[in-house]
């Protein structure tokens, strides 16, 4: 952020509206906080989804490990942007800023007007926020693309492209092995249904292996049966 602001540029953050999004805002509180990036770069929250979700978050505080000006912080560290006219107003300026918005693998929503615009210059950059699934643009910008369509229409990516890999929601393969080893009982039978298919094999094997539990990933359209009675007789499962 702070390269790219001390060359003139902007930052496009392409963000989850549930979570994501409000975890950003609580990490650029705390950059702001200590310096790390200037105090006067603004930053936009151009999402209604994520304000009414950060609101959600204000109003149930005792959910979070956050103080109550933590939370209070994080609801006004960046600009709440509402209405769509709002929206493009911000890329009709030509200052430096911080821009959060849907959705977070560019598939729809604001952010793809942002990136019009936004993209093609080189002083500025596109932080993508998490996992970017094949066939996105998302994707598509983060491996190298030199242009994405949008809205019909080429638009080439010459701003800095970045993704940062360390803010998954989901657990990785040692918390899943720890949350399975706090288990009472075995489970009769595991499912891997979420993952790359290489990470979802080798997870297979390490349950296994641990465990001595029955443990699949499950090819597309396969059916299992998981009724009671199933369980308790060991029936093999059809599929299809």
């Amino acid at each position: 952020i702070t390269d790219t602001a001390a060359r003139g540029g902007s930052v496009v953050m392409p963000a989850f509206a549930v979570g994501r999004a409000q975890a950003l805002m609580f990490y650029l509180f705390r950059l702001r906080g200590t310096g790390a990036i200037p105090a006067s770069l603004p930053i936009y929250l151009d999402s209604p989804m994520a304000w009414d979700v950060t609101s959600a978050y204000l109003r149930h505080p005792s959910e979070h490990r956050l103080s109550a000006h933590d939370c209070q912080a994080l609801a006004h560290v960046a600009r709440r942007v509402v209405t769509p006219d709002e929206s493009r107003a911000i890329d009709q300026s030509s200052w430096p800023m911080v821009v959060i918005a849907g959705s977070g693998m560019a598939t729809g929503g604001r952010v793809l007007h942002h990136l019009k615009r936004f993209a093609p210059d080189p002083r500025n950059t596109i932080l993508f926020t998490g996992f970017q699934a094949g066939g996105t643009r998302g994707d598509a910008m983060v491996h190298g693309a030199a242009e994405v369509k949008i809205h019909g229409a080429y638009v080439p990516v010459r701003a800095e492209v970045r993704n940062l890999e360390t803010l998954s929601a989901h657990a990785d393969a040692d918390e899943i092995l720890d949350w399975l080893a706090r288990w009472p009982s075995a489970p009769a039978r595991v499912f891997l249904t979420h993952g790359e298919p290489a990470a979802a094999d080798a997870l297979r094997r390490r349950i296994a292996e641990r465990f001595g539990w029955a443990c699949e990933v499950p090819d597309y359209l396969e059916e299992a049966d998981i009724s009671v009675a199933s369980r308790r007789h060991g029936a093999p499962s059809p599929s299809a």
